[in-house]
């Protein structure tokens, strides 16, 4: 029978902060940087915000509540660990397709996202050698295209990515993923902190902050609520085995409410930062504060281009967005990794190196996207593109509603009391509440939304 009073045979975190960093640092990734602040400038300032928190409150935090659980009570990878507790409670066994689903998604997931880490390393490069001095509008997408169209840049800077994520996740759980975030999260932290002083010299500071957080109830509509429901999902890592497979790790002194919550309330300040960093800076250069994906690679690099003190501020910018791809990806690959080592009894090294190779090797498909097979398409869509529909609007809003489902109908109540522990039976009973009611309906209205049902 599954108990969390066991270790997992992968490691344990040293303590509840580690396991909160490590969380937060696999939630925290490139979208926080620029999706959040700039959703919430079009959405309604701190309007948007408010609904984005409620909606964290009753979805986010029960559903990272409900993952954890599962990982702790089960101590393996997402796979068994889903096959595991669907004997201790009386399930069928088809159950076990939750972990096959997230683990896969993971997988996919870091293809492409290695591509796009790989992009904060060249801009780091680019940073450094000047290239962003005096650059305007056209120049900016003339470097972008140029960049994302060379097809060897491409792939030599996946590969670099790719290679430092396997080798920190190679390092097994105390030596390679715990040491990583004690490192890199509060390395984050100073960075974005350093970068909103930057943002006050700017002269227009305030303006960032009114845009971000000045409420505009008026623009507040039914889309707003789908796309709040929405980022509180999947800023938190949900759905993909992720937040699962590190529950595995947690300490069973450690109160996963709490955690949860800390997770959660970090996850939300490293988006809010990050708009006080970004927008001040792009209202200086008169630039287009909506400008969406292009704002990193594109608007940021002709903001700081044409700001004293830009280059190396735009390095550390660049940095801070490498950080973040980072502490996401070894995320992604570590059900893959524990998975193989449980089924195959390989060590870590050999399953490091071989889920990474097949991994890298998809990347080509993203990498080759943006130049030799940009005109190569399947729906319509690039093999990128495929990617990341197929991933972020099916397989995790649909993982999602299984763990959901599972924990708060299939899993007994005294087998999730047991593990939650929590002091409050009043909060117990209100998590069970959402996890059974408010979080499948709300994250099937996501799902339904994301593939255009209405």
């Amino acid at each position: 029978m599954p108990s969390s009073d066991q270790q997992s045979i992968h490691g344990q975190w040293s303590s509840r902060w580690t396991f909160i960093m490590a969380a937060t640092g696999a939630a925290v990734g490139l979208g926080n940087i620029w999706k959040f602040p700039y959703l919430t400038g079009i959405h309604g300032g701190s309007a948007f915000v408010l609904i984005y928190i409620l909606c964290v409150a009753a979805l986010g935090i029960p559903m990272m509540m409900a993952e954890v659980m599962l990982g702790r009570r089960g101590r393996q990878t997402p796979v068994n660990t889903m096959r595991a507790l669907a004997a201790e409670n009386n399930a069928s066994q088809g159950w076990q397709l939750i972990g096959w689903f997230g683990t896969f998604a993971g997988m996919l997931i870091l293809s492409y996202y290695s591509v796009i880490g790989g992009w904060t390393l060249g801009y780091i490069l680019h940073s450094v050698s000047g290239n962003f001095s005096g650059l305007n509008g056209n120049g900016a997408s003339t470097l972008f295209g140029d960049f994302v169209g060379n097809p060897f840049v491409q792939v030599g800077w996946h590969t670099m990515f790719m290679i430092i994520t396997m080798y920190i996740v190679a390092r097994g759980v105390k030596s390679g993923l715990e040491k990583a975030v004690t490192y890199l999260m509060p390395a984050l932290f100073v960075l974005l902190l350093v970068l909103v002083g930057y943002a006050m010299t700017t002269g227009y500071f305030m303006k960032g902050l009114d845009y971000l957080f000045t409420p505009d109830f008026s623009q507040l509509t039914g889309t707003s609520i789908h796309t709040a429901m929405g980022q509180a999902f999947f800023s938190l890592s949900l759905g993909m085995g992720t937040i699962m497979i590190y529950g595995s790790y947690v300490p069973k002194s450690t109160s996963i409410a709490g955690a949860s919550i800390a997770i959660a309330v970090f996850d939300t300040m490293v988006a809010l930062l990050a708009g006080m960093a970004i927008f001040p800076i792009v209202f200086a250069n008169a630039l287009e504060p909506g400008a969406g994906p292009s704002l990193l690679f594109e608007t940021i690099p002709v903001a700081f281009g044409n700001m004293a003190g830009g280059t190396l501020f735009g390095t550390l910018f660049f940095v801070l967005l490498l950080i973040a791809a980072w502490t996401s990806s070894i995320s992604l690959i570590e059900p893959a990794v524990t998975l193989m080592i449980e089924k195959f009894n390989m060590t870590r090294w050999q399953a490091a190196i071989w889920i990474g190779l097949a991994t890298w090797l998809l990347g080509f498909g993203t990498a080759f996207s943006f130049n030799i097979w940009s005109e190569a398409t399947v729906f319509e869509m690039t093999f990128f593109e495929n990617l990341d529909y197929l991933t972020s609007n099916l397989m995790l809003p649909l993982g999602g509603i299984f763990i959901a489902v599972f924990a708060g109908w299939l899993m007994t109540k005294d087998n999730s009391q047991d593990e939650l522990d929590m002091k409050s039976e009043v909060g117990y009973s209100i998590w069970r509440i959402l996890i059974r009611f408010i979080a499948p309906i709300a994250v099937s209205i996501v799902l339904l939304h994301a593939i255009g049902v209405y």
